[in-house]
């Protein structure tokens, strides 16, 4: 059965399709078989590994409304061991629809499609929409845990407790088994003292959640600011096809090697 993490944060801008992309990417590269769900209206995801609306019919919105199964629109990427499942600018709308209604039915579509193809994986990996909206939670039920990206700017831990507090309630709920698997320091400068300061912090609030390279837990995983990694999206590859010997890629890789244990 297939380990199913969502990358979320309600904050734009923080990296969040960046590493569900490259996550993916390195477990595959590790050879693991991963699907990667994108499940934002942006389909930056779905883009950031090379595709257009004019490759495929068919995407996630017509798994939430129903149309299809999750199977009927799984596309194969340039990894033999990474699928992709799109996304679309019509999720706009399954948003308003999902949130109708006080029953947890339209909360599970998402879980119950999962099921289909859950063990066919060995991680599903969940790129969420920059929000705490209906299709984040369908997201976070679907899960077993969730990684939250932070931003090495000023204001980044604004905005995590309410990140938290939906996913204590989910937990509550309807997902018992969910939880946050770890927080990951993004755009990391090693010239800047902002940076510094909130990987600072994060050791300080959530010390125990973050990632650490090869269990040391004094070396903790930061995603640094690369140009080859804000590149490699433009190009529809993953940072690992990209420069597999950049900054980006190696610490995307260790973050995958910290995943598998």
């Amino acid at each position: 059965m297939s380990e199913v993490i969502t990358i979320a944060n309600q904050k734009g801008g923080v990296g969040k399709t960046t590493t569900a992309v490259n996550l993916a990417a390195s477990l595959a590269v590790a050879e693991k078989k991963v699907l990667l769900i994108d499940v934002d209206p942006q389909a930056n995801a779905t883009t950031g590994l090379g595709f257009n609306r004019n490759n495929y019919e068919y995407n996630i919105y017509h798994v939430f409304i129903g149309k299809k199964k999750l199977s009927d629109i799984i596309l194969k990427t340039e990894l033999n061991q990474l699928h992709l499942a799109p996304s679309n600018i019509g999720l706009v709308g399954i948003e308003q629809e999902l949130a109708k209604g006080e029953n947890n039915e339209k909360k599970v579509v998402l879980k119950n499609q999962l099921k289909e193809v859950e063990n066919e994986y060995d991680f599903i990996i969940i790129d969420s929409p920059p929000a705490l909206g209906s299709i984040t939670i369908n997201a976070f039920v679907a899960s077993d845990s969730v990684i939250i990206p932070i931003q090495c700017e000023f204001y980044a831990l604004e905005g995590v407790a309410m990140v938290l507090n939906t996913i204590k309630v989910i937990k509550k709920t309807i997902n018992p088994k969910l939880k946050v698997r770890g927080f990951l320091p993004t755009m990391y400068s090693s010239q800047n003292n902002l940076s510094k300061d909130v990987v600072e912090d994060l050791k300080q609030n959530f010390k125990k959640q973050l990632f650490t390279i090869n269990g040391n837990e004094n070396d903790f995983i930061v995603i640094p600011r690369n140009v080859k990694l804000a590149e490699s999206p433009s190009f529809g590859k993953p940072i690992i096809l990209y420069d597999i010997k950049s900054p980006g890629s190696l610490a995307y890789q260790n973050l995958a090697y910290s995943i598998l244990g």
